[in-house]
């Protein structure tokens, strides 16, 4: 199958997550937010992982982009939450493939 459209939305869901969950720092930004009641500054995020501030920006930008997280600029941070919808959907989609 060559052509996008061919695909059910569902897999192209899965795709977009799965391309997003691509980076183990992704994936610990989306455990850490997941055992969080409450959200996170960037800046905390920087402090516990061995990257460069503008590393982590890019990859809070590729989770923000599909909407598993959310940002909230509160000068001079931005803090960061899932989304509970699209973190949700994501593990919806993700437990019927791996049931199915």
């Amino acid at each position: 199958m060559n052509n996008r459209t061919n695909y059910s939305e569902d897999v192209l869901l899965m795709a977009k997550y799965a391309k997003a969950l691509a980076h183990p720092v992704r994936i610990y930004i989306l455990k850490k937010l997941s055992k969080m009641n409450s959200c996170c500054y960037s800046g905390d995020l920087v402090d516990e992982l061995p990257i460069k501030r503008s590393t982590l920006s890019q990859h809070l930008k590729e989770l923000k982009y599909v909407g598993l997280i959310q940002g909230e600029i509160e000068p001079p941070f931005i803090k960061y939450c899932l989304n509970t919808y699209e973190w949700e959907k994501l593990k919806n989609i993700f437990s019927e493939l791996l049931n199915d």
